[in-house]
C-alpha cells in the first residue's frame, strides 16, 4: 500500500477536480488526484468505436459557457461549428415529418401563440432566478412544490404546446419525466443557460465542438499534473477531523489537510466516512438522483441528409428519439447522427434485446431523415446508467421540494471536506462549464481559508 502526504487530495479526475487541482498547484500547494476509472474525464469521454471517433459523453460548447471557452483557448484547442445548413425537421402528433427553417417549427397558429406566450412568461420568471441561489427567490418553495408538467398544464390546455415546452428541460436536459421535476428545478436549468429561450435554441446551446473531442480538456489538464494523478484508485474510506483527512483507496493512502469530493453527489455513498457525515448531508443526498438518457451514435458512409437539404437538426416530443443532430466530425467525409432517448423511453427500450432496441431507435431516426437512416456502418449507444462511477446522465437533480429545502447546503464544506462538480453549479449547471466554475470556486475557497489561518494548506 503506497502512502503519500499532500496539502489537498481530490477525489475524481473530471473537469471539476482537475481544474481545482491545477489552480491549487499553481498557488504552490501539493495535490493528489485519485480517480476510480482507468481514464480521466468523468462524463467526458472521446473514444474510437469500430474506426469512428465518437463523443460518448459531453461535447458541445455554447456562447454563454465562458469558463469552458477560456479553458479551451488556454489549452490551445480548436473548435468548429455544428453543421446547421438547410431545413430542420419536426414530427408532430400526426406522425408526419415537417421541414422548416428558422426558430419556430410548423404547428397550428394557436399552438404557436401558446408556445410564444408561455415562453415569454418563463423568460420573465427565469430573469428573477439567481442560478447560484434559486432557493432565495420569494416563490421558491411554492415553485418547488409543483411539478413542471402540472404547472405547464395549468398555463395551457394545448397539449402540443405543453409537450414541446416541457421536453426542453425534461427529456432533453434533466432527463427525467416532467412529472418528476419541479417548476423551480426547471427554472434553475433555464437560468443556468441565461434564459428559457436560450435553452430551447439548439443553435445557441449546441453551438460548437472541439476538434478531436472535448475529452481533450481533462486530458490536457491531467497532463499538467503529471504524476499527481492516480488512476484505478476508487476511494473506499475518508477519515476526517479538524486536523485533516486520510483517504484510502484500493492501492494507496493519502494524508492531507483538505479533501475535495469532485464526483457526482450520488456517488458519495460509495465512500465510508469516519466519522459519518452530519445528518443534513445524509438526508440531502437521498433527495438527489441522476437522470437517464441513451446517447445514440449512427455513422454513415456520407452525410446523406445534407444531400436532401437537411441540417440534421430534428426533434419531436412524440418520437422515441426526441431530438437528433448532425454530429459529423471535423474533416471527416463520413456523416454522423447523434440522437437521444430519454427517461421513460430509455427504460422501455432497455427492456428489449439489443437488436430490437437498435431497430426501434433507428426507425425513429428514419422518421426524421428517411430510410437511409436505417443502415449505419457504425452504431453505438452511450449508456451512462450502467457506468459504475456515474450511474446516470446527464447530472443529478433534486426531487420535488428538494431544491428549496436543501439547495443552500449542497456546496457547503464539512470540516476539511470540500465539494465540487457540475451537478452543483449555478451558471453552467450540469455542463463542463459548470464543472470548471466549481473547480475554480472550491480552489479559491481553500486558498482563502489558507490565507486566513496562516497555514501552509
Amino acid at each position: 500500500m503506497t502512502e503519500i502526504t499532500r496539502d489537498v487530495v481530490i477525489v475524481g479526475a473530471g473537469a471539476a477536480g482537475l481544474t481545482a487541482a491545477n489552480e491549487l498547484k499553481k498557488a504552490g500547494l501539493s495535490v493528489a488526484v485519485l480517480e476510480a476509472r482507468d481514464r480521466v474525464g468523468g462524463r467526458l469521454w472521446t473514444d474510437v468505436i469500430e474506426g469512428a471517433m465518437l463523443e460518448i459523453g459531453g461535447q458541445w460548447i455554447s456562447p454563454d459557457q465562458t469558463a469552458l471557452i477560456e479553458t479551451v483557448d488556454e489549452l490551445g484547442l480548436e473548435t468548429f461549428s455544428r453543421y446547421r445548413e438547410g431545413d430542420s425537421v419536426y414530427v408532430g402528433p400526426d406522425g408526419a415529418a415537417h421541414r422548416f427553417q428558422g426558430e419556430m417549427f410548423p404547428v397550428a397558429p394557436e399552438t404557436e401563440a401558446e408556445i410564444a406566450r408561455v415562453t415569454d412568461l418563463l423568460d420573465e420568471m427565469v430573469a428573477g432566478i439567481d442560478p447560484d441561489r434559486p432557493w432565495a427567490h420569494p416563490q421558491a418553495a411554492e415553485w418547488d412544490a409543483i411539478s413542471w408538467d402540472a404547472w405547464l398544464r395549468e398555463q395551457s390546455d394545448d397539449d402540443e404546446a405543453v409537450r414541446n415546452l416541457a421536453f426542453a428541460t425534461g427529456s432533453a436536459m434533466l432527463t427525467k419525466p416532467t412529472h418528476a421535476i419541479s417548476l423551480l428545478e426547471s427554472l434553475l436549468m433555464a437560468a443556468s443557460a441565461g434564459s428559457y429561450s436560450h435553452l430551447v435554441d439548439a443553435d445557441f446551446i449546441l453551438d460548437k465542438r472541439v476538434v478531436g473531442g472535448l475529452q481533450q480538456v481533462p486530458l490536457l489538464l491531467a497532463e499538467r499534473l503529471g504524476d499527481d494523478v492516480f488512476l484505478n484508485q476508487p476511494v473506499r474510506t475518508l477519515e476526517w477531523s479538524d486536523e485533516g483527512v486520510t483517504v484510502t483507496s484500493d492501492g494507496m493512502t493519502v494524508r492531507a489537510r483538505r479533501a475535495i469530493l469532485a464526483l457526482a453527489p450520488v456517488l458519495y455513498s460509495r465512500i465510508s466516512f469516519v466519522p459519518a457525515l452530519p445528518r443534513l448531508q445524509h438526508q440531502m443526498h437521498q433527495h438527489l438522483s441522476m437522470g437517464f438518457v441513451i446517447k445514440v451514435h449512427a455513422v454513415y458512409e456520407t452525410p446523406f441528409w445534407r444531400e436532401k437539404g437537411l441540417s440534421g437538426t430534428a426533434f419531436s416530443p412524440y418520437e422515441l428519439s426526441h431530438e437528433a443532430y448532425d454530429n459529423s466530425n471535423h474533416g471527416d467525409e463520413r456523416g454522423t447522427l447523434v440522437g437521444f432517448v430519454s427517461d421513460l423511453n430509455a427504460d422501455g427500450v432497455f427492456a428489449l434485446s439489443a437488436q430490437e432496441r437498435k431497430e426501434r431507435i433507428l426507425t425513429s431516426l428514419s422518421h426524421y431523415y428517411g430510410p437511409e437512416a436505417l443502415d449505419p456502418v457504425v452504431y453505438y449507444e452511450s449508456d451512462w446508467g450502467s457506468e459504475e462511477w456515474t450511474r446516470g446522465a446527464y447530472a443529478a437533480s433534486f426531487d420535488l421540494g428538494g431544491l428549496s429545502r436543501y439547495g443552500a447546503y449542497l456546496r457547503e464544506a464539512v470540516g476539511p471536506i470540500h465539494v465540487a462538480c457540475s451537478d452543483m453549479a449555478g451558471a453552467g449547471y450540469q455542463h463542463v462549464d459548470g464543472a470548471i466554475r466549481m473547480g475554480r470556486l472550491v480552489a479559491s475557497q481553500i486558498l482563502e481559508t489558507r490565507a486566513e489561518d496562516g497555514s501552509g494548506s
